[in-house]
């Protein structure tokens, strides 16, 4: 397996968005049922929500060298699916005439306060990252087996929001990137204009008239020359530099 395609396996967000999903649907099976949830709505809605979280991470990671804007938008597709997920917990607990724990608190200090483990796996990655997903897990057990769905619940909540902050930063990086090292159409124009100005050179085009690079040939897309062929400069849009095609 090649991390390059893989490195979402070492991203935090990912890990505990696995944790969140595993323990959504441990709570679903646990506390949903007929009386409270007839249709079985609420746990395809939740379910499905806390399975998009890493679904989406992986996804947005995986098309990192091929379009970093898609990879922003699949992240944040990851973090509105949690805000979803994190109001049917808010509401499950309103329901109850429950109203989630203060930050003040010592469960919510305590969960709060959990810091997850540093992936060391360099090789058998899926055998390993789950073994890693599952004892990262296990930290939370007291609250997320407690028997009791308010805690339960109060503790989902407070990684949902505590997910949804990290993946915040985590675009904040990838928007960074993006605009140090632009996306995928930025490297297609730039491969393309420079393959076009090699060819300019090669066919003897003239040099700009106002920065003395080689010249490209295209068409003006509107205007009275809409459809008319010109020379433009090969550093456009830095340099503005045209001539007209003598025939």
């Amino acid at each position: 397996m090649e991390i390059s395609r893989f490195g979402f396996y070492w991203l935090d967000t990912w890990v505990l968005a696995n944790v969140i999903q595993l323990a959504t649907q441990d709570f679903c099976f646990r506390y949903l049922n007929h009386t409270n949830d007839p249709c079985g709505r609420l746990f395809d809605q939740m379910t499905m929500a806390a399975r998009s979280a890493p679904a989406n991470i992986a996804e947005g990671s995986s098309r990192h060298s091929t379009s970093k804007e898609t990879e922003m938008k699949l992240t944040d597709v990851a973090r509105a699916t949690l805000a979803e997920l994190a109001n049917d917990y808010l509401n499950w607990l309103l329901r109850q005439e429950s109203i989630p724990w203060s930050v003040q608190s010592a469960d919510y200090q305590a969960i709060n306060s959990i810091q997850l483990d540093r992936p060391v796996y360099k090789d058998d990655i899926l055998h390993k990252s789950s073994i890693h997903i599952l004892a990262q897990k296990h930290k939370f057990d007291q609250w997320l087996d407690n028997g009791d769905s308010k805690v339960a619940a109060n503790c989902l909540l407070i990684l949902c929001n505590r997910l949804i902050q990290m993946i915040g930063r985590q675009i904040e990086r990838q928007l960074d990137a993006f605009k140090a090292e632009g996306g995928f159409t930025e490297a297609l124009t730039a491969e393309r204009l420079s393959y076009r100005a090699q060819q300019s050179v090669q066919t003897e085009a003239p040099t700009c008239p106002r920065c003395g690079k080689p010249m490209i040939k295209r068409m003006a897309k509107k205007g009275i020359n809409s459809g008319t062929e010109f020379w433009s400069c090969s550093a456009y849009p830095e340099c503005y530099g045209t001539r007209r095609i003598e025939k």
